[in-house]
């Protein structure tokens, strides 16, 4: 099998891409780098299968329209990804072809065809989030007397009190944390932006006790695993899941609607409560670290019992009520029997 021309590499040019582009010029974050990395391994295993090429021999012009959609149709189909993952894959091949548009200008009519296909709409469901009643029963739900259990229960007041999202926590480390005067915690959150979040005293004095239990070197991780790593997404979904599970005992109605809780219901439950007890939305997006506040008003939409208020404040319009007369004898023969 020949090895396509120079001009149109596609190794090289996803080598440049990433080292030149995503490195070196848009300093990108470690987290987006893989996100992208991930993406390109999906659609070159995809492309292998699908044209019985090796990656290395692929060129620029095989990306074209009808291969770009048949993977997108792969990720929903055979890989039963969501709409939103789909086109997160799609905003990588997008952001690459744009770079290769400016390295290969001959092979624009391949790319722009690629690039006139659009993002998937998809449907926003009603925000999912916990009342105060049923977070205080998985936060009571852990078990204190053993280290996981300690842990969890530190890490998920941690969580609610912040509203940090799960990458953000399990990348805290000790030195981020501030116990002295006004308890703090330095996250770190998307696009490199640091945030410092105030603590509750509880939570501090949570934490205080926890620290003795870990290797509490400024660099070490404040939540580690049992071998002392950073817990991964996975594992911190599946230490709340069990939380969720023991407090269904105590508290049924975790299990009655069938919601499916995870780390970010809780940093959605923070910014309700938030909302709730008259906390100011911008002061929300600060705290939640949302670059865009208009981010933040998806929790106003959510929050029925401000509605119901709203909806008291105004004044209902007077409708006579009128009874139906049917018009026609035997219509009123049928109505009266």
């Amino acid at each position: 099998m020949s090895a396509p021309s120079p001009n149109g590499n596609l190794a090289k040019l996803l080598q440049d891409f990433f080292l030149s582009r995503m490195v070196q010029q848009k300093n990108a974050s470690m987290q987006t780098v893989a996100s992208y990395r991930d993406s390109f391994r999906i659609l070159l295993q995809f492309i292998q299968k699908r044209l019985g090429k090796r990656p290395e021999c692929l060129s620029l012009s095989d990306l074209d329209a009808p291969l770009i959609l048949s993977f997108l149709n792969h990720l929903e189909n055979d890989r039963h990804n969501a709409i939103r993952t789909r086109n997160t894959r799609f905003a990588a091949i997008r952001s690459f072809l744009h770079f290769a548009a400016w390295k290969e200008p001959a092979c624009l009519p391949v790319i722009q065809r690629v690039l006139a296909i659009p993002l998937k709409r998809f449907d926003r469901p009603l925000l999912g989030f916990l009342s105060e009643t049923e977070m205080q029963a998985i936060l009571n739900a852990t078990n204190g007397t053993s280290w996981c259990g300690l842990r969890d229960r530190v890490l998920l007041a941690t969580m609610y009190n912040t509203g940090a999202r799960v990458s953000e926590i399990i990348g805290v480390s000790v030195s981020d944390l501030v116990l002295q005067g006004s308890p703090s915690l330095r996250v770190h959150g998307k696009g490199r932006k640091d945030r410092t979040v105030p603590l509750w005293r509880s939570t501090a004095s949570q934490i205080r006790r926890w620290l003795p239990r870990i290797d509490s070197q400024p660099d070490k991780p404040l939540f580690p695993s049992c071998s002392g790593m950073r817990l991964t997404r996975s594992a911190v979904t599946q230490r709340l899941q069990l939380a969720v599970k023991a407090a269904t005992v105590s508290n049924p109605q975790l299990q009655l609607t069938k919601r499916r809780i995870s780390p970010h219901t809780v940093r959605h439950a923070t910014a309700m409560h938030m909302l709730q007890s008259g906390v100011d939305i911008t002061v929300i997006a600060l705290w939640l670290g949302h670059e865009n506040p208009s981010t933040t008003h998806m929790y106003v939409e959510a929050d029925l019992a401000m509605k119901e208020r709203a909806l008291k404040a105004m004044r209902p319009p007077k409708i006579r009520n009128s009874r139906y007369r049917p018009p026609d004898a035997l219509l009123r023969f049928l109505q009266a029997l």
